[in-house]
């Protein structure tokens, strides 16, 4: 199947950069150094990437600054954190880099079902990267809090991943842009992003936003997911969800302990860093979001 590629690409690309640390970013994902850049190994990783490192917005409620560098990024995954997209995916395309793949980065805009989402602009919320290798494109995104598990051919097209169906189409309102559908259970509906690659600073401002304004759902909730070949769990706030072919679960974590003991089971994170004062402040803030969104959802039904 011929890959669509409406407009050429500039040659702009994710450079490999010394100061990341490579073989701490492998131990972590359990994966030896490739041999070649090849495409199985890039499967493997992307798999790797969503089973062992969590999506999370923990730095922002534990009031710890971050930027989109990508080093700062692959140091804290080192280190056995995790991040966001700008994070996740800053992190993996400087990894990809480094280890000889053709990746560039794209601005993107993740949107949920209304009239915005066919809307022809596109606010920058997402990091999305593009992956050629072996004589083919690929859309490459751990950095998704649910999707996709593997990476997907960069054309019109369905791709079946466990319980869940994705589908990429051309941008109807950007030439050269995409957009990709998410599963109809999914958190968002859709994906969009443009086809001009763009060097890191191009996030910065939209992250300082996103991870700063009163107004973000990042600071307003905390949100945790990892993702395996059967379904992904998800805590937002104090809820716990798990989606798969079974359907969705969820259940309310009662106690600090209990959502302590969730973060390090279900979501790998140990938070070694964060000493007991830290952790009531967590779980204090955490619970007073959400009681505001109970009160929210029993006004809404009254």
């Amino acid at each position: 199947m011929t890959v669509i590629s409406p407009t050429p690409i500039p040659a702009l690309t994710v450079p490999a950069d010394p100061r990341a640390d490579v073989a701490g970013y492998l131990g972590r994902l359990g994966l030896e150094r490739p041999a070649r850049p090849d495409v199985a190994w890039l499967f493997a990783a992307h798999r790797a990437h969503r089973e062992c490192i969590p999506y999370d917005t923990l730095e922002i409620h534990l009031e710890r600054p971050t930027t989109v560098d990508p080093v700062e990024s692959i140091a804290r995954i080192v280190g056995g954190g995790g991040g966001y997209c700008f994070h996740l995916n800053g992190a993996f395309g400087t990894l990809l880099a480094c280890l000889g793949y053709e990746v560039t980065r794209h601005v993107g805009d993740v949107r949920g079902p209304g009239p915005d989402e066919d809307a022809p602009g596109l606010d920058i919320n997402h990091q999305v990267l593009v992956v050629r290798c072996e004589g083919e494109t690929w859309f490459v995104d751990p950095g998704l809090v649910d999707a996709p598990h593997e990476p997907m051919p960069l054309r019109a097209g369905v791709s079946q991943q466990g319980p869940f169906t994705y589908r990429l189409e051309p941008w109807a309102a950007r030439a050269g842009g995409w957009r990709f559908i998410h599963d109809v259970r999914g958190v968002f509906s859709s994906m969009v992003f443009a086809p001009e690659p763009v060097s890191i600073e191009a996030f910065a401002a939209a992250h300082r936003h996103l991870s700063t304004s009163p107004d973000s759902g990042f600071v307003r909730k905390l949100t945790f997911g990892r993702q395996d070949e059967r379904g992904v769990d998800m805590l937002r706030g104090r809820v716990l969800e798990r989606l798969d072919a079974a359907g969705r679960t969820s259940r309310i974590l009662d106690s600090q302990g209990e959502w302590f003991a969730v973060l390090a089971d279900v979501f790998g994170l140990r938070l070694p860093g964060v000493d007991r004062d830290a952790r009531a402040r967590l779980w204090a803030r955490v619970s007073a979001a959400h009681e505001q969104w109970v009160a929210a959802q029993t006004d809404q039904v009254a």
